[in-house]
């Protein structure tokens, strides 16, 4: 479905339909985790509440969407779901990334309108790409690949040979050509259904893949959100379920402490701490995304986004912990929400993209360089 108006700047709506998505996600997380998948009701939910969409170019009827609003509806879901929140904020990203396919091979991906899923397993490049006549033929698996299972198209990456020697190539695969196992046994997210995806002989043509450094580069006339280098943006996707499954376990411990009959003998400086916390985080990551909306793109700019999503993953992260480690035999039990948010929150913190210590690199790097800007 091809709309002539380019980018529709006035199509850049906040989400919609989050209460039903919120709804749907605090009903249906129990069975995401016996399932280690999402609902059939979940996904529809969020694909109604415009997550595939909201990168969508506009020519396609997409929102090409901004962040702000994104990190604050994803954080919405996952005060319900962490699960749910995940596979929201990658069906969204993902859309971010097919923007940069060549044009026929967008057009490919969202013939039949812009509520495409799309998951994807492109970092680190798995499997192996050979080049044959008119694309590439993939062999091999990848994983994994959050939310694969409700998914309509996939990216996968490969090392392939290039002109100035290996290149990070990511191609876009229809999900109906490829096997997907049965693999994610997890401690966290187990709703996200985070499998293996296998090839064997698959032919990409040459209009559904692109390298990965394309997402470095800005894109004249694009919307502000296809012109964002994904350095910039990438920690940030990934902490907004981790923000809103902390607010999720403080929510659950405060309804906990208020309904028992003896507090924790700390409760009042576990709650004040972990509050403070999670209220920070959110200013963290909410500033991070206006500055990918709508501040200047620098390097000092980017190091900084990176900076602040991985602290305020930090910050969620302890505070969740305290929260679990305060709760006492109640969060032992296998249906306390505060237990499967304290798992959630494990498992995205342990994220290769909002590792503290290769951000503060990245930080120290971009202040301390001759070219790095005006300093922190």
């Amino acid at each position: 479905m091809l709309i002539d108006d380019p980018e529709r700047a006035a199509l850049r709506t906040p989400l919609r339909d989050l209460s039903a998505l919120t709804a749907t996600a605090r009903r249906d997380a129990p069975v995401a985790e016996e399932r280690r998948a999402l609902t059939a009701d979940a996904v529809d939910a969020l694909t109604r509440a415009g997550f595939p969409r909201h990168f969508v170019p506009g020519r396609f009827g997409g929102e090409a969407g901004e962040f702000v609003p994104l990190v604050a509806g994803v954080a919405d879901a996952g005060e319900a779901c962490a699960a749910t929140a995940w596979c929201a904020a990658l069906f969204a990203a993902h859309g971010r990334l097919a923007a940069y396919l060549p044009p026929e091979g967008q057009r490919e991906v969202w013939a039949d309108g812009p509520d495409v899923r799309i998951a994807a397993a492109v970092v680190p490049p798995q499997g192996a790409a050979v080049a044959v006549d008119g694309g590439w033929r993939l062999d091999g698996a990848w994983r994994p690949a959050s939310g694969v299972d409700h998914a309509d198209w996939i990216l996968l990456a490969s090392w392939t040979d290039g002109e100035e020697g290996r290149e990070h190539r990511i191609f876009a695969v229809p999900r109906a050509q490829v096997t997907v196992e049965d693999t994610w046994h997890s401690l966290g997210l187990r709703g996200t259904g985070s499998n293996t995806v296998r090839c064997e002989g698959l032919v990409v043509p040459r209009h559904r893949t692109y390298t990965l450094d394309a997402l470095l580069r800005s894109r004249p006339g694009a919307a502000r959100c296809h012109t964002v280098p994904y350095p910039m943006v990438a920690a940030l996707m990934f902490a907004a379920p981790l923000l809103g499954a902390a607010r999720g376990a403080l929510r659950a411990w405060t309804g906990e402490r208020l309904a028992a009959e003896r507090r924790h003998p700390a409760a009042h400086t576990v709650l004040a701490r972990a509050s403070a916390r999670i209220h920070a985080a959110g200013l963290l990551l909410t500033g991070a995304a206006e500055r990918a909306d709508r501040g200047e793109i620098t390097p000092l700019a980017v190091a900084e986004n990176r900076r602040d999503a991985t602290a305020a993953a930090t910050l969620c992260r302890e505070a969740v912990d305290a929260l679990f480690h305060a709760s006492g035999l109640r969060a032992q039990s296998p249906d306390s929400a505060v237990q499967r948010a304290w798992r959630d929150a494990t498992a995205i913190a342990a994220h290769a993209a909002l590792d503290p210590d290769a951000a503060a690199r990245a930080y120290a790097e971009a202040v301390l360089s001759p070219a790095g800007g005006d300093g922190p």
